[in-house]
């Protein structure tokens, strides 16, 4: 499944994810990201509509948390249980900001 993301820019990025976040689909979402990191430095990433996220994802996730650490903000908003696990499992859940 592809990745699908519309873009709400403004103070806050708000990125709507569709589909899977995985080996293929991470780049898509790496540019995203590095694109709203142009324009602010909150970024909201919505990721109700994900069902699955790889190692590949976690690290564009770790690479935006670093970026964001010192001056800004990233947020994931609902995830499902099963992307939820694979960050309370992978400890990500400590590191990122989780909102249900």
């Amino acid at each position: 499944m592809a990745l699908e993301i519309s873009k709400n820019i403004g103070d806050v990025a708000t990125l709507e994810l569709v589909g899977n976040v995985d080996t293929l689909t991470s780049p898509i979402l790496e540019k995203a990201v590095i694109e709203a990191l142009g324009y602010t430095t909150k970024i909201i990433l919505d990721f109700k509509k994900v069902d699955y996220i790889s190692s590949a994802g976690l690290r564009v996730l770790l690479i935006v948390q670093k970026k964001l650490a010192k001056e800004g903000s990233l947020t994931i908003k609902s995830p499902c249980p099963s992307v939820k696990e694979v960050f309370d499992i992978t400890g990500f859940s400590d590191i990122l900001h989780i909102e249900d």
